[in-house]
């Protein structure tokens, strides 16, 4: 059915997320990778990917996937620590984290990404320098590392709201983020994405055609495509989107984005990269109005020393990435 929605591009990447899609057996995997091979014009070194939890990872499994055509893992660790894990009910403990990835190298899985959180409650710097130590022992190539958020209607939210819980102190938090790129950059971890770090030749390709505005198409439950124009989103529930797709009924909604939707769009992911926002780009694709606008707007964040400019590309210096999301919003053309 989506099958026009790329118009004939070559897909680049696949990206099997958004759960935990472990759960599947070898053979609806590889019916999943046979269909969109049958659908689409597929590159022939195309990166692969499979988020994945340490538990769903045994020796078995791991060649399987190694077998149908996987060739990059995304393994959800969050934290080498027990009390961690066990504060953020994670069924895996530490040995396990460790376990599977030494277990996914074995099989002969060369690009391996995992997941880190930093500021949780009660966790010291030492802690957390720790986690990252630990991940450096393992030789990986990719890896994410996320500030904890505290969503409403959660667990964490009402824990805290009944002071069960005490947040981390916001310098606590900074100290964490600036330990870690301290550490990734003494090991040649490059910090191309505010919450991504690569070794040359390894930069998440799927990830990045989201903050370099390319096209991609999402299948399933929840999925979002964009098309450059408008994006779409399925219906979240998976009952109502077999429903919808066994009736023939629409199953997402279409929203057209606007010049400045698109532009601002654009400033909030490319701001967040080392490719940085262009004024050439913004020219070219939104126009003289936009490319003013940008101009005046980014001044005072220069001026403060949180933006840096060579030319005519805008990216985050060191201090600024703490303050990506509010120097992205006070460019946005509202």
């Amino acid at each position: 059915m989506r099958q026009s929605y790329l118009n004939g591009a070559k897909i680049s990447s696949i990206y099997f997320g958004g759960g935990t899609p472990s759960i599947l057996n070898k053979g609806e995997i590889q019916s999943l990778i046979h269909t969109i091979h049958n659908n689409f014009k597929i590159d022939i070194d195309a990166e692969i990917t499979l988020e994945c939890n340490p538990d769903d990872l045994d020796k078995k499994k791991l060649l399987e996937l190694k077998e149908i055509g996987i060739n990059r893992l995304s393994i959800g660790i969050q934290s080498f620590d027990d009390a961690d894990l066990k504060f953020m009910n994670r069924s895996h403990n530490a040995m396990e984290a460790v376990s599977c990835i030494q277990f996914a190298k074995e099989t002969g899985f060369e690009n391996i990404t995992i997941d880190l959180i930093y500021g949780l409650p009660k966790q010291t710097n030492e802690k957390w320098k720790k986690n990252l130590e630990q991940m450096l022992t393992l030789d990986i190539q990719h890896f994410s590392a996320y500030s904890l958020t505290v969503e409403p209607k959660t667990k964490l939210k009402h824990q805290i709201d009944k002071k069960l819980v005490t947040p981390l102190d916001d310098k606590i938090t900074v100290e964490h983020f600036n330990t870690l790129l301290e550490i990734a950059t003494e090991n040649k971890f490059v910090h191309y994405e505010i919450s991504n770090f690569g070794k040359e030749g390894f930069f998440s390709n799927h990830n990045s055609a989201y903050w370099k505005n390319k096209h991609y198409l999402g299948v399933g439950p929840s999925a979002h495509s964009f098309n450059g124009s408008s994006r779409q989103w399925n219906v979240a529930s998976n009952k109502q989107y077999i429903e919808k797709l066994n009736e023939d009924e629409t199953y997402f909604e279409v929203e057209q984005l606007s010049n400045a939707q698109q532009y601002n769009e654009y400033i909030f992911t490319a701001l967040r990269t080392i490719w940085g926002v262009e004024l050439y780009y913004i020219d070219n694709q939104f126009g003289e109005e936009a490319l003013n606008y940008f101009k005046k707007q980014i001044i005072n964040w220069e001026n403060k020393g949180k933006i840096k400019q060579k030319k005519g590309t805008y990216t985050l210096s060191k201090e600024g990435k703490l303050y990506a999301d509010a120097i992205a919003s006070d460019l946005f053309i509202v």
